[in-house]
């Protein structure tokens, strides 16, 4: 894993590398008053994620339409997440020169510790920012299987009502663009481990998945997962992998989203907001 490390990006972004927002020009129409400004826009652009087996070829996996940040929190998120890798076969994560230079930033290679399983005609993946599934031919396809997870924490109500003002007041590009979605992994006491924003909601989780996979802290068996939006199976299935006992949201679960954390054992709360929320799985992790 420290090849890794060794391996990231400085914080500061290279002249060249595409940032989290861009400027755009805009019209602002408000009566009969028309104002002409620059504006700024959650940036989105494609990532191809590759993986390189030791003394094989790179081999292309995925293409995520991603807010670039994070990138190889990213990939390393994704490919864990997924069940391609495991926590500790991660050696190495660097950009790939590509023919095309503007393309360098947008291509990753995670250098791997064992050859990925064979993915077939049925593990095409293509991500897009509004759902990860995109490309995949059935739901057996992305039912990647794992143990229910461990029985994890007892956390006060009052500490999950806590939780999405803080995700919002961390939301920085938010802020900026008013057009990205946020993942926050809490302890059982509430306090912020780390919050990743993305236009896709599935790769904020993946960030946050990938950056704890990067710090050796897997599995999250005592953490809470705060989403921004609604929660869908696929974040209950990336949640599950890393071990997750409670997944949080600011709005709903889709029904296969509920079925999926009641089969893993993971507490699944909905419509967490001012004062009140929804349990739909696992009502025993609520304490109060």
């Amino acid at each position: 894993m420290s090849g890794a490390a060794e391996q990231l990006p400085p914080d500061s972004p290279a002249a060249d590398r595409p940032g989290p927002s861009t400027r755009a020009p805009v019209v602002t129409v408000r009566g009969d008053t028309r104002t002409r400004r620059r504006d700024r826009l959650a940036t989105e652009e494609p990532m191809e994620i590759r993986a390189e087996p030791p003394g094989g070829e790179q081999q292309p996996v995925a293409v995520t339409m991603r807010t670039p940040g994070h990138d190889f929190e990213l990939a390393a998120g994704f490919l864990f997440s997924e069940g391609l890798i495991g926590p500790a076969d991660v050696s190495g994560i660097r950009y790939c020169a590509v023919p095309r230079e503007e393309q360098h930033y947008n291509v990753v290679s995670v250098a791997v510790a064992q050859p990925l399983p064979e993915l077939g005609a049925q593990r095409n993946f293509y991500s897009s920012s509004s759902c990860g599934i995109c490309g995949k031919a059935s739901l057996d396809a992305i039912d990647v299987r794992c143990a229910p997870v461990a029985d994890g924490p007892a956390v006060e109500a009052a500490v999950l009502l806590s939780l999405p003002d803080q995700l919002r007041s961390a939301q920085d590009v938010f802020d900026r663009t008013g057009g990205l979605h946020a993942a926050a992994l809490f302890d059982a006491g509430g306090r912020p481990l780390v919050v990743r924003e993305d236009v896709g909601r599935h790769n904020a989780v993946d960030k946050v998945i990938g950056a704890q996979l990067l710090a050796e802290q897997l599995p999250l068996s005592d953490r809470i997962l705060m989403v921004s939006g609604r929660a869908s199976f696929e974040i209950v299935q990336k949640a599950a992998v890393a071990g997750v006992p409670i997944i949080c949201a600011v709005s709903a679960p889709s029904s296969l989203a509920v079925d999926a954390a009641r089969r893993f054992g993971i507490t699944l709360v909905g419509f967490l907001r001012d004062d009140r929320f929804n349990v739909y799985t696992g009502e025993q992790r609520i304490a109060g």
